[in-house]
This record gives structure tokens, sequence and C-alpha cells, in this order.
């Protein structure tokens, strides 16, 4: 049994990490926060997109979902990361922030049964939340896509991936 399948909100990175806390969770939650390269989306029933600008979409959805069932609803944030030229997945900082972004929403309308992974991302946001926008905009991914001006006012769109 994966070591996070006990927790209602798992954390991990790229479709490896999808594939090892996704199984059991009702949902993914896949954040790619600036789109930067085509990424395929994970294999499971349900799996919406993620990111700073919906983070409290998802979680009113999720805690809709979870009325709806009556029962706990088991969420897996991941961060899609970039991949590397040798083909390897690369920390993403926009990720990381986008996922923290979600999981924080989450904890806000009460859903906080955090694996320490979700609890070390979401903490990520909290503390750099202000100055979100400079930093995935002077990250890697940012410079190489030369420094784009950021938009990170909330949305209210949750797109379903699968």
């Amino acid at each position: 049994m994966p070591a996070q399948s006990v927790y209602q909100v798992r954390f991990d990175w790229g479709s490896p990490g999808a594939g090892s806390i996704g199984d059991g969770a009702d949902a993914v939650v896949w954040v790619d926060q600036l789109q930067a390269s085509p990424r395929e989306v994970p294999e499971f029933p349900v799996v919406v997109s993620g990111s700073i600008q919906n983070s409290a979409a998802v979680a009113a959805w999720v805690l809709e979902q979870q009325a709806l069932r009556g029962d706990r609803f088991t969420i897996a944030v991941v961060a899609a990361g970039e991949q590397r030229p040798d083909g390897s997945l690369r920390f993403a900082v926009e990720d990381l922030l986008g996922a923290g972004a979600v999981i924080d929403a989450l904890a806000e309308v009460g859903i906080d049964y955090c694996s320490p992974e979700a609890a070390a991302a979401c903490a990520a946001y909290t503390s750099l939340n202000k100055a979100a926008a400079h930093l995935i905009s002077a990250s890697e991914s940012g410079l190489a896509l030369n420094r784009p001006m950021l938009d990170l006012d909330p949305v209210t769109e949750v797109p379903r991936l699968r």
C-alpha cells in the first residue's frame, strides 16, 4: 500500500507520481501552471486541471463531490513538472506553487487531512504567494517563455481533462 494512501489529500510529481498516489483517489488534480510544454495527462477516471487561478473553484468542486457522495472524497494533487532534454522530470516551481494553492484552498474549505508532502507544498505556496507571479516568471520555465506576464486573478472554471 502506498504510504500516502491513508490521507485524503496527497501530493506528488509528474505521471510517475500520479501513478503512485492516484490509486484509490477519487480524482486527480493535474497542475501544469504555465503549460509550457505538452504533457500527457495521467490515465485516471477523473482528472481535473488545477492552478493558482482556479484553486478556490477546485476546492468548491471537491467539496460538492464530497457532499454528493456523503463520504470523504480523496484527492491526488499532482504537479506536472517539466521535462529535461534527457526525458527525466524536472522540478518546476510554478507547478509546486499551483499545487500548493490548490491544497491551501482545500484546507480553507475543511478538506485538510493532508499527507506531509501535500502539507509541504501548501506551506510553500502560503509562504510565497505574494511573490508567486515574480517567482513563476523568473523561474526556469518562465525564462524559457520570455518571462510571460501572468494573470493570477481567480477563475471559476474547473476543466475536466478526463
